[in-house]
Formats: structure tokens, C-alpha cells, sequence
């Protein structure tokens, strides 16, 4: 008998062991981990699902087509626009038709196809010196302004941030004048694009450069590194194009494995990342801007001021992504 009932409670507890791992969720990630995880941990103490991340900064999209139905992926989170249209290409997600997060996403910052779903906003920033530059009424379109020749620092113009800042373009001036506006950009630059958009920043305070490219939450890092926080203290953080379209946004997303074994749960996780608690908690530790109309910025990104973004629909930029790869090749930016 007593055999029996042992037997008895190890069938149980392996039952609900198995019964746990159903329920567990795997997200591959583009974003470090240490920015998710805390997030993923109040998900978990709500719920009970548990969420194993995997991070990568790179391949994730060529893994996940190398596993094919057998990959354990769940949903993707990526830390950029151009990453979410590269799996939407490669067809590695499914549509999630959900009215939570249609309704906690603005239109703008999700696929019309529900693909894919914005988490946080980034300004592409202009930076200037504080001591010879100042504060700076400034455009996008003033990078090729000749009286900022040998001025401006920039990573290569084949990133991410930068593909996007440059489709932008294209989408409001047409591919012509984009590319005379790169042509003059390239003239202004103080050194090769190079390094990182932290590397930017502390170029303009090594007196390399007076304006520097950036994103903002960069701004929001440096201050918190004790070695970068000279950086960060000597440039000014500016707003482009607030006199007329607003400035550039990317975005950081999500999106549902086509290969997700546990879809609903899945889908619950999404629907978290879009609530309140979530983007409060993306906009203090990650120090972007939630992309939830009624959550607001942390207190030190609400010090920057506030601003008028570009109305200009996130998936647009993936109409004019090739064009705006093909304009820098032709351009030479980054030679």
C-alpha cells in the first residue's frame, strides 16, 4: 500500500510538472536581457507562466528559420523597426488579431497586418556641445548645411537607427533629395562614421565633433554609467523638425513565433508588455517613451521637455527601406 501510494504522488508531481512546462513561455530577444527580465518577472508572479529568455544581438531571424517548426520560440522581441520587418519578410510570425492591443497601441506604431506590435517609442536625437554649440533650433535637413562642415559625428549610416532615419526621408522629400541631402551630410562629417551612438556623445565631449546622432534613451544610459556621465553632461539633447513634421521615432516591438507551441500564452504575454504596469516599467528602466497614450515618461526623460513626434506611420518606413540602402551605397557614406 504504501508503495502504491508513493507511486501514487510521483505520477502527481510528474504530472504537474509536465503540466508546468506546458506552460512556460520562450522569447528570443534582441534586447538584453537585463532590460526584459524584470518585466518578465512581474508577468510571471501575475500569471504563473514562466519565461526563459534567450538574447542575441544578432541572427536571431537566421536561427529561427534554421529550426524551423521544431524552434521553441514564442514571441520575438526586437530593439528596432528594421529587425520586426525582417521577420515579417523571412515569414518567421503570425498575425495577432487582439482588441487589448489594438487598443493600447496607436495605430501608427503597429502593422496593419497585426504582425507586429510597437513596445516603446526613441527619438532620433540631435546632440550639440554645450560649451560651443549650445542649445539648437535644428532640423534633420540641416546635417547638410555647409556651415556645419567638419561638425558632426555618426555611426555608420548602414545601422538600423540610421536606415530608418534616412527611409524617413525619402518618404517626405522623395529619393533625389535625399540623396543630394546624404551627399551634403557626408561633406559635413568631422571623422569616418564609427563606434556606437554612446561613441557620439563622448566624441563631442573629446571636442572630435560639435553635433553628434543619437537616440535618446542613450542620453538616459550615459547618466547612469559613473565613467560616462561626463558625456552625457556635456551635450545638449535636441528635438529636430519641431517647426514643421516633428522628429524621427523608431520603435522597439514584438511579435508571435509562426512556430509558437503556446500561442494563448503567448499572446497573454503581449498583451501585458502593452498594459500600464509594463510600460511604466519599460519607460523607468529602459528610460524610452511607452508607446501607451496615458503612461508617461520617467522623470528624468520628462526633464528633456516635450516634443512633437513625426506623424509619419512606422510601417511606412519599410517601403522606402531598400531605397534608403541603395542611396547611402551610391553616396559612399561610410567610405
Amino acid at each position: 500500500m504504501k508503495i502504491a501510494r508513493s507511486m501514487a504522488i510521483l505520477g502527481l508531481v510528474c504530472f504537474a510538472s509536465v503540466a508546468n512546462a506546458a506552460e512556460n513561455l520562450t522569447v528570443y530577444s534582441y534586447r538584453q536581457a537585463f532590460l526584459v527580465e524584470p518585466i518578465l518577472a512581474k508577468f510571471t508572479k501575475e500569471t504563473g507562466i514562466e519565461v526563459d529568455v534567450v538574447f542575441s544581438k544578432k541572427g536571431i531571424a537566421e536561427r529561427m528559420m534554421r529550426e524551423g517548426r521544431l524552434s521553441p520560440a514564442d514571441i520575438v522581441l526586437t530593439s528596432d523597426f528594421s529587425r520586426l520587418m525582417e521577420l515579417v519578410d523571412k515569414n518567421l510570425v503570425i498575425p495577432v488579431d487582439s482588441e487589448l492591443l489594438k487598443t493600447n497601441i496607436p495605430a501608427k506604431y503597429r502593422s496593419p497586418e497585426d504582425t507586429w506590435y510597437a513596445l516603446t517609442m526613441r527619438v532620433r536625437n540631435i546632440y550639440s556641445s554645450k560649451d560651443r554649440m549650445g542649445k539648437l533650433d535644428i532640423d534633420y535637413e540641416d546635417l547638410a548645411d555647409p556651415k556645419y562642415k567638419g561638425k558632426i559625428c555618426t555611426r555608420s549610416g548602414k545601422h538600423p537607427y540610421n536606415i530608418s532615419l534616412v527611409a524617413s526621408m525619402i518618404a517626405h522629400h522623395g529619393e533625389a533629395e535625399t540623396k543630394t541631402w546624404l551627399e551634403g551630410w557626408k561633406a559635413n562629417l568631422a571623422r569616418k562614421p564609427q563606434g556606437n551612438d554612446r561613441g557620439q556623445v563622448k566624441a563631442v565631449k573629446e571636442g572630435m565633433c560639435d553635433i553628434a546622432i543619437g537616440n535618446s534613451y542613450y542620453l538616459g544610459k550615459m547618466l547612469q554609467d559613473p565613467k560616462q556621465v561626463p558625456w552625457a553632461e556635456a551635450v545638449e539633447i535636441n528635438f529636430p523638425n519641431q517647426a514643421n513634421r516633428g522628429s524621427h521615432i523608431n520603435v522597439s516591438g514584438m511579435a508571435l513565433a509562426k512556430y509558437s507551441k503556446h500561442q494563448d500564452n503567448a499572446i497573454k504575454l503581449m498583451e501585458y508588455l502593452s498594459g500600464t504596469a509594463a510600460q511604466k516599467d519599460y519607460a523607468e528602466i529602459n528610460m524610452e517613451y511607452p508607446v501607451k497614450a496615458d503612461v508617461k515618461p520617467s522623470d528624468l526623460v520628462a526633464s528633456w521637455g516635450e516634443f512633437k513626434a513625426d506623424d509619419l506611420p512606422i510601417f511606412k518606413l519599410a517601403e522606402y527601406h531598400n531605397a534608403a540602402v541603395r542611396l547611402l551605397d551610391e553616396v559612399k557614406f561610410d567610405l
